[in-house]
């Protein structure tokens, strides 16, 4: 089912995943991500025009579907896919942008998740991201842990991966396009306590495999919903997948989106079924079982770290068998020149 929130040229539409979030149940946490047309911002005057095309979109999409609890943003809609380090470009936390996302948040009693490239005065920009939740507060703040080297030139994040309470029972993490790729990220968010993972993304074409793959394994393997959503569309180089995705706890797709520019995906989730899960299952309880191995045949499970990568990684020793050969370790290929 396909509802326009309003009419004329670049009108988003919302799709429903049956009628998950038309009547919402009890428990229930209906989450939209929208696959935000890729934006050409290559100006302070642009950059502002974005941030007031996303509000609009809180607005409208509000105004169509008034059970909307969550919604989230791609990684890069307020940028564009150009990796513009330009200090005028950059964003703070403080800053108007930011302002425009809590204010409409706010106004319409929304929580939201967005994109930005925050200045780093020590160096390159970090690549953050921001939960806001319906009073207009930032409720969680996180610094991409892995740029997606060497296309990108963010400085590495430094605040770990944050959890806040959500709406309707849920605790929420956030990571962002690459993050996802790291089996250890989704697992990072899951231990802190999250039942719902958001991932934000930029991602083209060539990585619409490893993305559906990735996210529906990032669920399964956690018990956990995943939330993700990509930019789409083109900007006359580069385009973007769309490929909203709203997974459930086991890995199945409750709904999924295609690449059509500005569509907001949404789905009904209840965040106390994945803990259910999580305390009741005994077959593929994961998580737990990671650290109670073979309970069945010793008491408790063995406890201890049978992974060498672990320990080594711990200690500040990791080093594949392979280290030495590995052929692009900076990001010269695409114009960055190595730090000293």
């Amino acid at each position: 089912m396909t509802v326009d929130s309003r009419a004329g040229p670049g009108a988003e539409r919302v799709l429903m995943s049956g009628l998950g979030g038309l009547n919402k149940g009890p428990g229930g946490l209906v989450v939209g991500v929208c696959q935000f047309q890729l934006p050409t911002v290559e100006t302070p005057a642009q950059l502002g025009a974005t941030a007031e095309k996303i509000c609009g979109i809180v607005e409208r999409t509000k105004a169509g579907m008034s059970n909307l609890d969550l919604i989230v943003f791609p990684e890069y809609s307020l940028h564009g896919l150009s990796m513009n380090t330009d200090d005028a470009l950059m964003c703070d936390l403080d800053g108007p942008e930011v302002a425009s996302f809590q204010a409409v948040c706010k106004q319409t009693s929304t929580w939201g998740c967005f994109s930005l490239m925050e200045r780093n005065p020590g160096g390159y920009p970090w690549n953050s991201g921001i939960i806001i939740d319906a009073s207009g507060d930032i409720v969680l703040y996180y610094r991409k842990l892995h740029p997606w080297v060497p296309v990108e030139p963010w400085h590495p994040g430094d605040l770990g991966i944050p959890v806040c309470d959500g709406p309707a029972g849920s605790k929420i993490a956030l990571i962002i396009c690459h993050d996802g790729m790291f089996p250890e990220m989704a697992r990072e968010c899951a231990y802190k306590g999250a039942n719902v993972m958001l991932r934000t993304a930029g991602y083209t074409a060539p990585i619409r495999q490893a993305w559906k793959v990735s996210n529906q394994h990032n669920a399964f393997s956690n018990l956990m919903y995943t939330v993700n959503v990509c930019l789409a569309g083109s900007d006359g180089m580069f385009r973007s997948m769309g490929e909203g995705m709203i997974c459930n706890f086991d890995g199945t797709v409750l709904a999924e989106g295609g690449g059509f520019p500005d569509e907001v995906i949404t789905a009904e989730i209840v965040p106390s079924r994945a803990d259910e899960a999580r305390i009741g299952w005994g077959v593929e309880n994961n998580i737990y079982q990671l650290a109670h191995r073979g309970y069945t045949a010793v008491a408790g499970g063995a406890t201890d770290c049978p992974y060498t990568w672990v320990k080594d990684l711990a200690n500040g020793s990791y080093r594949l068998p392979w280290e030495d050969a590995v052929q692009v370790t900076d990001g010269r290929a695409f114009g960055f020149e190595p730090l000293g």
